[in-house]
């Protein structure tokens, strides 16, 4: 099974590697790691890099595809390479799956042409605006598409994933390998449960940052 996770500069390094470490446990998986060229990524922070080993053209069709998000995904809407290679994919993928921000360039490829789909909280109205009609879920499953939401919830999507694609048994012996047994220190984790002044201090950032820069 080939499983290819796209990488790009200001990829967010959670996105891509919370499903890689999940995927990768999965029987006879082979994960690629993409790019329109091969070589280092910087994430989003700029000090960490990920190794993209393959080009696009070298991996045509996956049976999975993760697209993850980051302040560099809005620069792959606007690719045509990436775009194109994407849509090719989706055509003879098994799944077809991004996190975060990620969605919104499922949705440019239009990927997401009437199917219901989540991303980052903060990217919510964004995701709409593309003609997306959003769910506010952290693992959304429609057929063979699958969104999640921030961050984090990639490896939610990639248990999920596990799960369709090999059994409970499978995906409960990957959450326990990575002792993947959440226990946060606060429960403001979602806009509706964070405090309405961290809620604005997070906003207040973002607008001072980018107004797209989440995920």
């Amino acid at each position: 099974m080939e499983i290819a996770i796209l990488l790009f500069d200001g990829v967010t390094a959670l996105d891509a590697v919370g499903p890689y470490e999940v995927l990768g446990m999965l029987p006879e998986a082979h994960v690629r790691l993409v790019a329109t060229e091969r070589g280092a990524k910087r994430t989003r922070s700029g000090s960490l890099a990920l190794i993209a080993d393959h080009t696009l053209t070298e991996v045509p069709r996956p049976d999975i595809v993760v697209v993850p998000g980051g302040p560099g995904e809005e620069g792959l809407r606007n690719d045509p390479e990436v775009l194109g290679w994407l849509r090719a994919a989706h055509r003879t993928s098994r799944w077809t799956t991004s996190v975060c921000t990620g969605s919104l360039t499922l949705a440019a490829a239009g990927i997401l042409d009437g199917v219901e789909a989540t991303t980052h909280w903060a990217s919510t109205e964004e995701l709409a605006s593309l003609g997306v009609k959003t769910r506010d879920e952290r693992v959304v499953v429609r057929g063979k598409v699958i969104t999640a939401a921030g961050v984090s919830a990639g490896i939610d999507m990639a248990l999920r994933l596990a799960q369709l694609e090999a059994g409970d048994d499978v995906a409960m012996a990957i959450q326990l390998i990575l002792e993947y047994d959440p226990q946060p220190p606060f429960d403001a984790g979602s806009p509706g449960k964070a405090p309405p002044h961290v809620l604005e201090m997070v906003q207040s950032r973002r607008r001072a940052r980018s107004p797209r820069s989440p995920g």
